[in-house]
């Protein structure tokens, strides 16, 4: 009886502990962009070999009914703004567990990596809609203008 108490605490301890493990997260680089008529981001995400995440995302939204042409000019306004600021986009900390990113104690998703072809989701949330998922691709370097054409 004592023996079966025993298995079974040390089984919970141990699915404890592999449940607080944490996951290294993974190191790269990432870019990509949503234009959905209304709302438009340019994104770009680093994760450092010391684990920190720098993250960018800026957006414009109110674009419905918008021309082409304003809307190529948003995306180089968003292109622009995104190289230019980058140097100064501070780390952020996030759990992550082997596949989602989230802010520390969150629940809710910030960020999905996808191992088998190392590309990322990212997830933002404008005001109360639903998350916008923006598919992120892995670069080497960051490009200039990451929408497509750019």
């Amino acid at each position: 009886m004592h023996r079966a108490v025993a298995a079974i605490f040390v089984l919970v301890c141990f699915t404890g502990l592999a449940g607080c493990s944490r996951s290294a997260p993974p190191v790269g680089r990432w870019e990509g962009t949503y234009d959905n008529g209304d709302a438009i981001i340019a994104a770009r995400v680093e994760i450092t070999a010391k684990g920190d995440i720098y993250l960018s995302a800026p957006d414009t939204t109110g674009m419905a009914g918008s021309s082409a042409a304003e809307h190529e000019e948003i995306h180089a306004r968003l292109s622009d703004g995104l190289t230019e600021d980058w140097g100064s986009v501070a780390p952020r900390k996030m759990d992550f567990d082997g596949k989602t990113f989230r802010k520390p104690g969150g629940i809710a998703p910030q960020m999905e990596w996808d191992s088998s072809n190392n590309s990322m989701t990212l997830f933002v949330y404008l005001g109360n809609a639903p998350a916008v998922n923006i598919p992120l691709r892995p670069v080497k370097d960051f490009s200039a203008n990451p929408f497509p054409g750019g």
